[in-house]
């Protein structure tokens, strides 16, 4: 037994008798019962995952995880690998959107090269937990590893467990990856399951014959370590991602803290959907940040009976969809420790 599965036991669902005492706190505060729609779910579902009704707002922290993936080589991206580890550069130096966004929501943003191909060690700020130099290429055969997935999200758990002890009370994913939409496809595909003309979309920014040559080899992907798919890790090491991996461990790591996460966009999702594999509990600490461009992104929804708190046609990752989420979050949590209730503020209160 090691870290992943003791987590797994960690994990509890949450404590589902403080929902009545939540939403009773909400009905007493001044206005109509119910008028602030789904920003009184959203501070119901915090309180649940914190298992206390009087939750504290500490540090906002995005990971943004990045890593290669060696399907890139078939051409199913319109960039090439390299940009990976320009972009990673350019979060570290600020000038990426999810520093502007985590900015504005005041959170932390928290780069991990965690599987990027090339060199990065002079980069300052970068955390460094490569576990390899990019997946291989998954047409060909599994993507990494059963102990190299493990490993990464093991990193992943271990974030998640450092930021909980640092006073982390809301913790973001994030990516940065070319090539890792078609890995997330192939996850949704085997894991929802679903078609694979229904997950894939344009990734980067492609269209026409190169879409359909990303679906032709996504299918081959699939086909190829079919035999593999005998269990959520195995899964994630035929066809996944590091980073996918990566998000996969904070969010398990994170909820058996009792920490919400903020799930990002597509990608993330198919790490979320990893994780929930693991441990279903672990989709009671979720949050879903926004429902992507990326066709495949409402599929995912459709299957997985959840709903994202954004929808304003992103599909950009890194973190961007988490940051605005935070900002929803933290406003609905402030709602719901900050309103006065009728009796404190000597308002009439609606009767029957």
């Amino acid at each position: 037994m090691g870290l992943l599965d003791d987590t797994i036991r960690e994990i509890l669902p949450v404590n589902r008798s403080l929902e009545l005492q939540a939403r009773s706190r909400l009905d007493s505060l001044t206005k109509p019962k119910g008028s602030l729609g789904d920003l009184e779910d959203v501070a119901v579902r915090y309180c649940l995952a914190r298992g206390t009704l009087l939750p504290d707002l500490g540090r906002k922290i995005i990971f943004t995880f990045a890593g290669d993936h060696g399907v890139v080589a078939e051409g199913v991206s319109a960039y090439p690998g390299e940009v990976t580890r320009q972009m990673v550069k350019n979060m570290l130096a600020g000038g990426a959107a999810v520093n502007v966004l985590a900015r504005h929501a005041g959170a932390e943003v928290c780069v991990v090269d965690i599987g990027v191909a090339g060199f990065l060690e002079d980069a300052e700020g970068l955390i460094v937990r490569k576990i390899r130099p990019g997946t291989a290429n998954m047409a060909e055969g599994p993507a990494m590893t059963e102990e190299e997935a493990r490993q990464a999200v093991e990193v992943g758990i271990n974030l998640a467990r450092d930021a909980a002890n640092q006073g982390a009370t809301l913790i973001g994913t994030g990516e940065m990856g070319i090539g890792n939409t078609s890995s997330s496809s192939a996850l949704l595909a085997a894991l929802l399951p679903c078609g694979i003309g229904e997950v894939t979309d344009r990734g980067t920014g492609i269209e026409g014959k190169t879409l359909a040559h990303k679906i032709a080899v996504i299918e081959r992907s699939l086909e190829v370590n079919r035999v593999l798919f005998t269990d959520p890790l195995h899964t994630l090491a035929a066809v996944g991602g590091l980073e996918i991996a990566g998000i996969c461990g904070l969010i398990l790591g994170a909820a058996s803290k009792k920490i919400p996460i903020v799930v990002d966009g597509f990608i993330s999702s198919a790490g979320a959907l990893v994780a929930c594999r693991l441990c279903l509990h672990a989709a009671e600490y979720l949050f879903f940040s926004h429902l992507s461009a990326e066709g495949g992104h409402k599929i995912f929804f459709e299957h997985f009976h959840e709903k994202p708190l954004l929808n304003l046609g992103m599909r950009l990752g890194e973190g961007t969809g988490a940051a605005l989420a935070m900002f929803v979050i933290e406003a609905a949590m402030k709602v719901y420790g900050e309103m006065a209730t009728f009796a404190s503020a000597g308002v009439s209160h609606k009767g029957g």
